[in-house]
């Protein structure tokens, strides 16, 4: 099991839920990380940030260099992230007053609502 947490520092952290050890160290966004969700797959990671976007991360890959999109859109801050059920849709909520929904597997913008 593998637990997620985003940081101060800009980064996302994945942990081993037994052990409590880091596992691996997420970069890419370039201001606080403010949410993490796993998909129900439990393999992609979205993560939402202040930099006001939204990245999909394939925490399978085994290096810092597993971003799989970096969803654009937002004209202010990422304060949530949340996989639907079918893990085929990502919700993304905003200082800027929308949640847009997105594509989890191309990235795609599907819908804003405000």
């Amino acid at each position: 099991k593998t637990l997620a947490s985003g940081s101060d520092d800009r980064t996302v952290k994945l942990w081993d839920a037994v052990s409590g050890s880091q596992k691996s160290s997420l970069e890419g966004h370039t201001k606080l990380v403010s949410s993490v969700s796993f998909a129900p797959d439990g393999k992609t990671l979205a993560s939402g940030s202040r930099d006001k976007t939204v990245k999909l991360w394939d925490t399978e890959a085994g290096s810092q260099k597993c971003t799989l999109h970096t969803l654009e859109g937002h004209t202010d801050r990422v304060t949530s992230v949340s996989f639907a059920p079918d893990g085929k849709t990502l919700a993304s909520g905003s200082y800027d007053k929308t949640v847009k929904l997105w594509d989890a597997a191309s990235g795609a913008q599907k819908s804003s609502l405000e």
